[in-house]
């Protein structure tokens, strides 16, 4: 059984930070293959800065083509909005049967909010979660610290964002060292963010 590390976002764009996260859970924990699932843009909440859904799926495709154990995925694209976790994780069950076995990857942030999720009882019932390091405020809900669902994994502390990358490339900046090589190429020829 093949153990998957699904990492949610809307990858706006995808950046080394998103990387480093990803190849560090697929190589230095118990996970195979880490997914990135491309979070599609909400049709309640149109953000004008959200590039469309198939250009971030292209650029995480550009990014992870050379990692065999990173993948891109559209699965969300295709479900009913808004999308909840929980929906994604029990349509991927049915569609990828019993060989795969997923859990999620999420940062310490997300974690401190996690008892607002939908079905998040259920989630943790039936999932692993991975939880990397971030420099955050606020304490950690007494009732996932000690977990056994709840694995904290050391990955290195990123403090990379992609609203920091659109701002500073709109600017003029140099932000091509926080992109993989060919995103940025992609990213440029494009012409994205830069208006």
């Amino acid at each position: 059984m093949k153990r998957v590390g699904l990492f949610f976002g809307t990858f706006n764009p995808i950046h080394i930070g998103h990387m480093a996260i990803a190849n560090h859970m697929a190589e230095f924990s118990d996970l195979d293959e880490v997914w990135f699932v491309v979070t599609p843009q909400s049709p309640f909440k149109v953000k004008k800065n959200l590039l469309d859904n198939h250009h971030r799926y292209q650029m995480v495709f550009e990014a992870t083509k050379e990692f065999p154990k990173l993948r891109p995925s559209k699965i969300e694209f295709d479900l009913p909005q808004p999308n909840y976790t929980i929906n994604t994780l029990v349509h991927l069950e049915e569609k990828k049967g019993p060989e795969h076995q997923f859990c999620l990857i999420m940062g310490e942030d997300n974690l401190k909010g996690f008892h607002k999720w939908k079905n998040y009882e259920l989630i943790l019932e039936r999932y692993d979660l991975y939880v990397y390091p971030r420099i955050g405020e606020g304490e950690i809900t007494h009732q996932f610290k000690d977990h056994p669902k709840i694995h904290r994994v050391a990955a290195p502390i990123m403090e990379i964002s992609s609203t920091f990358i659109r701002n500073h490339h709109k600017a003029g900046k140099n932000i091509r060292p926080l992109l993989p090589d060919p995103v940025w190429r992609y990213m440029d020829e494009m012409n994205f963010y830069r208006s």
